[in-house]
């Protein structure tokens, strides 16, 4: 049997991402997506894409940073916001790098025991499987810059 691609916590990031956007996409209830992923989507996380085995997912973890970002919006925005490059705006973004980004946000502004370096990653790696382009740079330089306002003492990745 092959090992899953994705431990528990970077499952449960990949199908928050895409709840995110979802959530999005179809201006849905961020509890009816939550229950409509916990029932039937995170046990077939990557049939998708045509892996096997599907990874076990922190369903807790899943649950708060989807509805802990769907809350935290209006908080979120302006932090990443200020921290998009000329010519960059959230409009820009599109909806898979604006979760990524809310995401990521989120888990750096309120999940302050899950260190800096391992969200930045995570979320770089996660820009990688979702996004062409050089869009993982942007992540990378716009989630250093968060964390360096959000927790200064940790430092960034």
């Amino acid at each position: 049997m092959k090992k899953p691609l994705l431990n528990k916590r970077r499952a449960a990031r990949f199908a928050a991402v895409q709840a995110l956007y979802q959530i999005e996409l179809n201006n849905a209830e961020p509890l009816d997506v939550v229950r409509e992923f916990s029932e039937h989507r995170l046990s077939k996380l990557l049939e998708p894409l045509g892996q096997e085995p599907s990874p076990e997912v922190d369903r807790d973890m899943f649950q708060r940073v989807v509805i802990g970002t769907t809350e935290a919006i209006a908080e979120l925005d302006p932090l990443i916001a200020a921290r998009l490059g000329q010519g960059w705006s959230l409009a820009r973004c599109g909806f898979m790098l604006r979760a990524c980004l809310r995401a990521a946000s989120f888990e750096l502004a309120k999940c302050t025991d899950i260190p800096v370096g391992v969200v930045i990653n995570e979320y770089i790696d996660l820009a990688k499987l979702f996004l062409p382009g050089n869009e993982a740079s942007l992540v990378n330089a716009v989630l250093d810059g968060i964390a360096s306002e959000l927790r200064p003492k940790e430092g960034a990745a």
